[in-house]
């Protein structure tokens, strides 16, 4: 006789799913003693529940599949909710399993009991309840399917802490693959073909097409069109650098973003949603493309990409050897003297090695840093989804154990490191090869620009001491030497370069703490 955590366990395995990312309690010891029997399962110890989903996420951008994560009955998923939602953004398909109390133990207002089919349905596209031992082997197998199907889903099994104790006969299952995904019809791909021959026309895509072959089959459809290729601002992973095609993206601020788009008279989706400003504004619009400019969703972020890619080429006539514009590499001189961002941003370019992976979530700081990485080596750079800050961090740990053989730089500004910095302890436990930069610009400097955005001309001490993060400030170099992680704090750019050279040239992680005044 097996029992039910031990054969989700061997059913994740069978299914292909070897990583999760856990934070379990008394209600998972059982799992966790399933897990031990399998050295062949992965499990990473995060020490913050939004650490073990925010890995999952960057696992998920980085490998294209699904690891699991593993929650500590309600409280436990609420703390691990804030990376879900930008997982969701993302649309990065994870198995989430959360324990609870024993079925009969539920009758009783124990501390800990709450509403884990509510939270998880806020988020989840997923959610089922394992009733008994006997039925957790082929929910485990449709979680799996679930996270897999329509680009990436959040899938969530909670598991009683008597469905995984009581025996139950060995029962081993494999998910079975995703259904079939949606995709337009010929009408609306030969309507989207027109379209994007005319004056003003725009093709916005999303996803998969960011990267791989997708994103040169999108140029190739652009060039052969001559339509603007566009994406938006806040994106799961984009491939940037020397070779890839030329884009627009779309930038954050609301003035500058209708101005990028003024001239256009359609826009066609592709693995995307309609840009929207990320927040509404005194007097400004919600949406930035032009009044008179006809938005057309050709294909859904959860539907085909693949697919309605190929078929709109076709019927453009793009040809293999179809040529479409690429960025050049231009590596810029290593800088000297004072620190300034544009400076950080031309010593990143110039260092950063090829195939890397960027985790950028340096917010204010790096509208001026990543311009000049457009022409660095080839890169990928994951972003911000969600909104919801403390991504960085864990999203580089998971990007790094699905791909150990790839550098990992992490940018994060000081307020947003300090919601997960626990991933440092984790990047040293597993001795992940990810070099962090912390923009110390001492405070959440977003928030400042936002009071002028919404027409606050002036504030008072209150308002400043919502904004800052000094008195006491943070010693970001304590603080990672606290976890394990070499860490050095510069003032010029010599000792920056000094640092990020160090720090690619590592095998483990490392941490500079980068003082810089708000921009």
């Amino acid at each position: 006789m097996s029992n039910g955590a031990r054969n989700l366990v061997t059913t994740f395995l069978a299914s292909g799913v070897d990583t999760v990312f856990a934070n379990p309690g008394t209600s998972e010891m059982h799992f966790v003693a399933a897990l031990d029997e399998y050295p062949e399962m992965t499990c990473v110890l995060c020490l913050f529940e939004g650490g073990t989903t925010g890995a999952a996420d960057g696992y998920f951008r980085m490998k294209r599949d699904v690891a699991g994560t593993l929650l500590h009955l309600a409280p436990g998923f609420g703390n691990a909710f804030a990376n879900l939602h930008n997982a969701r953004k993302a649309r990065s398909g994870i198995v989430n399993v959360v324990g609870d109390h024993a079925t009969h133990h539920l009758r009783y207002e124990s501390p800990l009991k709450g509403d884990i089919q509510g939270i998880s349905q806020a988020v989840s596209h997923w959610t089922h309840v394992a009733g008994d031992s006997a039925s957790v082997a082929a929910l485990g197998a449709q979680a799996v399917r679930a996270a897999r199907s329509a680009n990436g889903q959040l899938a969530t099994l909670v598991l009683p802490a008597n469905a995984a104790w009581d025996a139950a006969p060995e029962r081993i299952e494999t998910a079975p693959p995703p259904a079939d995904m949606h995709h337009p019809n010929a009408e609306a791909v030969e309507a989207a073909a027109a379209r994007l021959k005319t004056r003003g026309a725009a093709l916005m895509i999303g996803g998969s097409a960011l990267f791989g072959e997708l994103r040169v089959l999108a140029a190739q459809i652009a060039a052969a069109t001559g339509c603007r290729l566009i994406v938006d601002t806040l994106i799961p992973r984009i491939a940037k650098g020397a070779g890839t095609a030329k884009l627009t993206q779309l930038v954050y601020p609301v003035d500058p973003k209708i101005q990028q788009m003024k001239d256009l008279t359609s826009l066609t989706l592709i693995g995307t949603d309609r840009p929207v400003a990320f927040f509404a504004y005194p007097g400004k619009p919600s949406t930035p493309e032009p009044a008179d400019c006809a938005v057309t969703s050709l294909c859904a972020p959860n539907d085909d990409i693949g697919w309605t890619l190929r078929a709109l080429a076709d019927v453009v006539g793009v040809a293999a050897t179809t040529a479409y514009p690429t960025y050049d590499l231009a590596l810029p001189d290593l800088p000297e003297g004072e620190i300034t961002l544009p400076k950080v941003g031309q010593a990143l370019a110039a260092l950063i090695p090829e195939n890397a992976i960027l985790c950028n979530e340096s917010v204010t700081s790096g509208f001026h840093v990543m311009p000049p990485t457009a022409t660095a080596r080839p890169h990928d750079v994951l972003a911000g989804t969600g909104g919801a800050i403390g991504l960085a961090l864990p999203c580089a740990t998971g990007a790094a154990i699905a791909c150990p053989d790839r550098k990992v730089i992490a940018l994060s500004g000081d307020g947003s490191a300090m919601y997960t910095l626990q991933s440092l302890w984790t990047m040293a436990r597993q001795q992940l090869d990810v070099t962090v930069i912390v923009f110390a610009n001492r405070g959440y400097q977003i928030l400042r620009d936002e009071l002028t955005n919404v027409g606050v001309d002036s504030y008072g001490q209150n308002a400043q001491a919502m904004f800052d993060v000094e008195n006491p400030t943070l010693d970001w170099v304590a603080l990672a030497k606290g976890h394990g992680v070499p860490a050095t704090r510069v003032d010029g750019m010599d000792g920056f370069v000094k640092a990020l050279a160090h720090g690619i040239a590592s095998d483990g992680p490392s941490l500079i703490e980068l003082p810089c005044a708000a921009p």
